[in-house]
């Protein structure tokens, strides 16, 4: 395996002033009706500001998946397929529409890996948000970038959506709260152009299906993520606000069939725990948060 520790302590410094028009724009994706009017000076919910400091690559500097090429500030991994496997997030004061913010990324972690369906990469890049010196967000993202799906992987999925499209689910693990979720082709597209994310599985399901050998077009991680704290503040904690929040992708999920959003009711000390389940009732993402 290749010895990527070269690329640890690699940093990038990017600033963007956060367009209330992509607030609305994900305030429509999210069904967020209370939003849709968003204007300069708003506080953006935990994880809106994923719709920001995202790249802006020429077409020429893609890659096959849609993402732009590696070996600039991310490593030029050999593993073709890509996955947000993660991220620990600490609010320390709101970001605001219309508010001008620094981000310095820094790579704190590139490290080769042999796992169950062959070899991977794990890089985990720290983000600091800043506005007028002021540190509002600490966050630390991990991405996995993994080999070609192999045919054990490919029948496996195959049977998943079988399986789901049978409406055969049974949950592992069950909330006291529970929310079922259908996410279609157009909120995903949606969900994409919000974030300017080219990632072909989330929209192009001749992609998602021929290449990289999934059954339907793949949830994007960030998205349940953001569901899920959607349904925390909605329906678990209402009225709180979120301090910290961190999840674990552990398995894909499907536009194939439905999935759900699930919680056990806050702790004294304002701990949740959260999770998501699949199409067919597994555990596919796995969260905590902490409220005020």
């Amino acid at each position: 395996m290749d010895d990527l520790s070269a690329w640890v302590g690699r940093t990038q410094r990017s600033t963007e002033t956060l367009d209330a028009r992509l607030v609305r724009w994900l305030a429509a994706t999210l069904d967020r009706a209370d939003l849709l009017d968003a204007r300069d000076g708003m506080a953006l919910p935990p994880a809106w500001h994923w719709a920001f400091f995202n790249p802006v690559e020429a077409m020429a500097a893609l890659g096959r998946d849609g993402h732009p090429r590696k070996g600039g500030f991310l490593p030029p991994t050999a593993q073709p397929r890509r996955m947000w496997a993660g991220s620990r997030l600490q609010w320390l004061a709101p970001l605001k529409a219309g508010q001008a913010v620094e981000r310095l990324s820094t790579i704190v972690k590139c490290e080769a890996k042999r796992g169950r369906t062959g070899e991977m990469v794990l890089v985990t890049v720290g983000h600091q948000f800043r506005a007028d010196g002021q540190l509002l967000l600490d966050e630390q993202h991990d991405i996995v970038y993994r080999d070609e799906a192999s045919e054990v992987e490919r029948r496996a999925l195959a049977a998943l959506a079988e399986q789901a499209r049978a409406g055969s689910i049974q949950f592992e693990r069950r909330g006291e709260i529970v929310r079922e979720v259908t996410v279609g082709p157009v909120q995903m597209f949606r969900y994409s152009a919000a974030t300017f994310n080219g990632h072909r599985i989330h929209y192009d399901r001749d992609y998602a299906r021929d290449v990289e050998g999934y059954p339907g077009l793949v949830v994007h991680g960030p998205l349940i993520a953001t569901m899920l704290l959607e349904f925390l503040q909605a329906q678990v904690a209402p009225g709180r606000a979120v301090e910290r929040f961190e999840f674990r992708a552990l398995k894909p999920t499907f536009d194939i069939a439905s999935f759900a959003l699930h919680a056990l009711r806050p702790e004294a000390d304002g701990t949740v725990s959260l999770w998501s389940t699949n199409n067919v009732g597994a555990v596919a993402m796995q969260a905590t948060a902490v409220v005020r």
